[in-house]
């Protein structure tokens, strides 16, 4: 009687065992299509439809007349077919489908109990951190707290410990005869996954490589970084199942205002106030800048609102370095009317410069 072995159904569908409903749903659409189209290519061809009806498949590597046993059916006494060793590749006829795929995966394949687990690369993970704005303009080094699936320490990260073992039911071949009626085809071996080898699953992740872990970390803040920007940490992620490659750590920067400076892209903006004789007479005053006390000139006859710029005084740019801007507002801040003098001051002023900054107010309205 013909041997047979538990299905795997996670094997048949080519997804792994943690895989979403989502996954499992387009792993079997596709391969729906597959092998739909494959039986399409097949029936439809004069030629394949006659050599499927009479062996019960189709293969492009048949040699001429048909396959050695004098072109009986496979449905025929005495006929005992031996696939062993033989390719049943798929060619254009099949949309390049492997028939010796298809027959593991149906009669005993990969048995998702002793196979070797795959290795799959770690996920990227994403944290928050909120820093001040001087940490986001200058740059700087700060410690989080972070938890991550890391390599396992007592198995590097392999999943298994000690020597691997020649498999006793394949002796190393990775493969083994199975039969389905009077046709014979060498499958995978369902002990060792098709590798020949036994291995001893490590204790301490489970055979998964990786166990979850907490760990402080030092994460370089670069110069120039925005509100909102993100900064990858390259191998901080999760690390990759079996020794694969592990993800990238995303920190997700949150910039806490200043109570002076305005950062709009890499230019800075300031509101300085300067007296109404600075204003009207120009002066020369000293403006903050983030590399500290700046000389900044005030024309006369500026007016409060008026924007001086200052050149590569603003943030560098976090992928080149290069520095924008600071532009410094002008407010003229007019003195208080408590003194007798200065309202003496005020109308001897008015009388001098009698100028109405009102007068062409209407007519630039169109009112």
């Amino acid at each position: 009687m013909p041997t047979t072995t538990k299905l795997d159904y996670y094997e048949v569908l080519g997804v792994p065992r943690k895989a979403s409903l989502k996954d499992i749903r387009t792993a079997f659409r596709k391969l729906a299509r597959k092998y739909i189209q494959e039986a399409y290519d097949v029936l439809s061809d004069s030629k394949k439809r006659q050599m499927y009806d009479q062996y019960g498949f189709y293969s492009d590597n048949l040699p001429p007349g048909g396959y050695p046993g004098g072109g009986q059916s496979a449905s025929e006494p005495g006929v005992n077919f031996d696939f062993g060793g033989f390719d049943f590749g798929g060619g254009a006829g099949t949309g390049g489908t492997s028939f010796r795929d298809l027959f593991s995966q149906f009669f005993g394949g990969r048995s998702g109990a002793v196979a070797e687990p795959e290795r799959e690369p770690g996920a990227d993970l994403e944290y928050q951190i909120e820093i001040d704005f001087w940490d986001a303009v200058r740059g700087a080094v700060k410690k989080i707290s972070i938890t991550r699936m890391d390599a396992c320490e007592t198995c590097h990260g392999t999943g298994a410990v000690g020597s691997p073992q020649t498999c006793p039911t394949c002796h190393g071949s990775g493969s083994i005869q199975q039969a389905a009626g009077k046709m014979r085809f060498n499958v995978p071996c369902t002990r060792c996954g098709g590798t020949g080898k036994l291995r001893t699953a490590c204790r301490t992740c489970g055979g998964e490589g990786r166990v979850r872990r907490t760990e402080m970390i030092d994460v370089r803040i670069p110069a120039g970084v925005a509100n909102g920007g993100r900064v990858r940490v390259p191998g901080k992620g999760n690390a990759g199942t079996m020794g694969a490659r592990p993800g990238d750590l995303y920190l997700r920067v949150i910039v806490r205002p200043h109570p002076f400076f305005e950062r709009r892209g890499n230019d800075l903006y300031a509101k300085v106030p300067v007296t109404v004789a600075e204003a009207t007479l120009g002066a020369k005053i000293e403006v903050p800048t983030m590399d500290g006390r700046a000389l900044v000139r005030i024309p006369p006859g500026t007016n409060s609102g008026k924007s001086l710029r200052l050149r590569e005084k603003g943030v560098p740019n976090a992928r080149n370095g290069t520095r924008g801007d600071q532009y410094v507002e002008i407010q003229v801040v007019v003195p208080q009317p408590t003194d007798e003098r200065v309202r003496t001051l005020m109308k001897d002023l008015e009388k001098v410069a009698p100028e109405d900054p009102r007068k062409d107010l209407f007519s630039k309205a169109g009112v």
